[in-house]
């Protein structure tokens, strides 16, 4: 082990975080090496390594353990830095990768320029906790999925089929077209369906009370046909303050709702989006503009804008479509959030008036102004 310097304000610390164990390295204003150790990966380990030392600047990269590391971290008065994982290619391209090395990596980009490792902010422990509700919720229902397309798979493959029902149905209606010869293995799965409707529902409940009660911002957010409770709710927990974005139109790229990008002199090809942001509130933003430019989606300026890019035709019209309008909403939500206005479905065009030519030069109105004035 490298010797400990006893100064040490002026250090740079990179935390590569395991399971198990965290590894340490320190380096100095000069970029030499101070420490390299290893210590517990629990709350009195790191409490007893970096409680008592002078506010330092510790960088770690976003993981499993990053959100309550780094609470605990700034809580003993440390400058705290959670690396982004994609912008670490330094670390995960170098051939002699290990948590030594990680840590050495992450204390001497960040003493270097901290910009570097893009940032991340972590929630608060609250926000987390409430976040969690959304993502249990979202975990039961693809498992239901799975369990009602296991059922319906073992019934064609008897000769039966299941008549089209919504999942919420599927536990009491589809129990009568089981065929008789699958009853009995598939009665202990269909129990489970039932289970999990009724425990999604409690969630659904849970939801829609604290998105009125405790998170009243949502109400914005909900004036927008297709985003209700649950979408408004991940939106607000996933963003925590509108602030943090100078520009609305930044939310899109920070969701990965922004095609990639591979410009290089002449070429530059068409990608797909980035998909860097929270796949979960993504997910959710996805489907409500399904829902907008589906068939029960109400008349407004969003749809009638991804109706005309879908009919553009091409390759996967349709589908770049969907991901444009769930783009477009992202942005309009955090600008209602953040200026608190009433939503306008379909905002008023504003036509510029050109002047009218006199009757004394004895000429007609000409076909622009006509226009202009909608006669």
């Amino acid at each position: 082990m490298v010797k400990r310097s006893r100064e040490v304000g002026d250090l740079t610390i990179g935390l590569d975080l395991g399971d198990q164990y965290a590894h340490v390295c320190a380096v100095d204003a000069t970029g030499e090496k101070t420490e390299e150790a290893r210590i517990r990966m629990t709350a009195t380990g790191l409490k007893n390594r970096f409680g008592s030392m002078a506010r330092c600047r510790i960088a770690l990269e976003a993981g499993t353990h990053s959100a309550w590391v780094s609470r605990l971290l700034k809580a003993c008065g440390h400058e705290v830095i959670v690396a982004n994982p994609r912008k670490l290619r330094l670390i995960y391209e170098n051939d002699r990768k290990n948590d030594e090395a990680d840590a050495e990596y992450l204390a001497r980009v960040a003493r270097m320029d901290p910009k570097l490792l893009a940032p991340i902010q972590h929630r608060e422990a609250k926000t987390q906790a409430d976040l969690a509700v959304l993502r249990s919720r979202e975990v039961l229902v693809e498992s239901r999925t799975k369990l009602i397309n296991h059922v319906r798979g073992m019934a064609k493959a008897m000769g039966g089929r299941l008549a089209s029902m919504s999942a919420e149905a599927f536990g009491k209606k589809a129990q009568v077209s089981i065929p008789d010869e699958l009853r009995a293995a598939l009665a202990p799965v269909m129990e489970i369906i039932r289970g999990l409707t009724q425990q999604i529902r409690e969630y659904d409940q849970w939801v829609q009370k604290a998105a009125d009660e405790r998170y009243p911002q949502t109400a914005h957010l909900r004036q927008v046909a297709g985003v209700g409770a649950l979408t408004a709710m991940a939106y607000v927990l996933t963003i925590q303050d509108p602030g943090r974005f100078s520009k609305s139109r930044t939310v899109g790229a920070y969701l990965g709702l922004r095609p990639k990008q591979a410009q290089s002199g002449q070429g530059d090809p068409q990608l797909r989006i980035s998909k860097a942001g929270d796949g979960y509130l993504r997910r959710l933003l996805v489907g409500s503009a399904h829902y907008i430019l589906g068939p029960f989606g109400p008349e407004n300026d969003l749809r009638t804008w991804g109706l005309k890019l879908a009919a553009r035709g091409g390759k996967n019209a349709k589908k770049r479509a969907v991901v444009a309008v769930a783009r477009k909403l992202a942005v309009l939500l955090h600008r209602l959030w953040a200026s608190g206005k009433r939503y306008e479905p379909i905002r008023p065009v504003k036509r510029a008036l050109s002047p009218v030519p006199t009757a004394a030069a004895g000429s007609r109105s000409s076909p622009s102004v006509t226009a202009a004035i909608g006669t």
